[in-house]
């Protein structure tokens, strides 16, 4: 399987999930929308997966490359092919659904626990721990299943049409390095100097183990993601 990923800044890459699809034996090709390259043709690869990206404003004219990502996306969704998003991604998929998207109450970075849904299908534990990098979030799009929720976000993510779409608010994908980027070079979500749910740079990087207890969940919602179309 080809798989597409579509990426919106340098510091905001797939992190774990690229050594995932690598290790499953997939090949992958990432687009680098944030440096001018155009978006994919849908028909050239399996699979899409739309990557986090920046805060604020989703407006064509503040990203000119949007038009065409979301004419991609609504490709996607008309399609039998998985679509899964991230952050960013989901927030494009959620509005493409015609969800509102909206910022939200407070940011929320860092490290928090996640209760699933009660009528989640997606294979994860009730309970587990997923890094944040927040402020924008979206509503829950008709015909959709919510994942599960944070203290501060009721939505953290959903599936639709049977969960060969996936929209995910959390990251499962985080690496201490891909943090370590993020934390480097990207400014943080709007209020988090005053969020009650933002972490400072110790708090996200002291336990590398936290990173690691990501690596099967990541590889659950992955194999049932990609699973979710060749068992239709």
């Amino acid at each position: 399987m080809h798989v597409h990923l579509l990426q919106h800044s340098p510091h905001q890459g797939p992190a774990r999930i690229a050594d995932w699809l690598a290790s499953m034996g997939h090949s992958h090709t990432v687009f680098h929308l944030d440096a001018g390259e155009l978006p994919p043709r849908l028909a050239d690869g399996d699979a899409l997966i739309v990557l986090d990206g920046p805060e604020g404003s989703l407006e064509d004219g503040q990203c000119p490359w949007l038009r065409g990502e979301r004419k991609l996306i609504h490709q996607a969704l008309d399609a039998n092919k998985p679509l899964l998003g991230i952050g960013f991604g989901a927030r494009l998929i959620a509005e493409a659904l015609g969800a509102v998207v909206a910022r939200g109450t407070v940011a929320e970075t860092g490290w928090h626990r996640v209760d699933l849904a009660p009528l989640s299908p997606v294979d994860l534990p009730d309970t587990f721990e997923a890094f944040m990098w927040h402020r924008e979030v979206f509503a829950l799009p008709d015909y959709a299943l919510a994942l599960g929720r944070s203290e501060a976000s009721s939505l953290q993510g959903f599936t639709w049409d049977d969960g060969r779409v996936v929209a995910l608010l959390c990251h499962l994908e985080a690496t201490a390095a891909s943090v370590t980027a993020l934390l480097d070079h990207q400014a943080p979500p709007e209020g988090s100097e005053t969020s009650l749910h933002a972490q400072d740079r110790a708090a996200m990087l002291d336990d590398p183990r936290r990173f690691d207890r990501l690596a099967p969940l990541l590889d659950r919602l992955l194999s049932q993601w990609l699973g979710s179309t060749a068992a239709a």
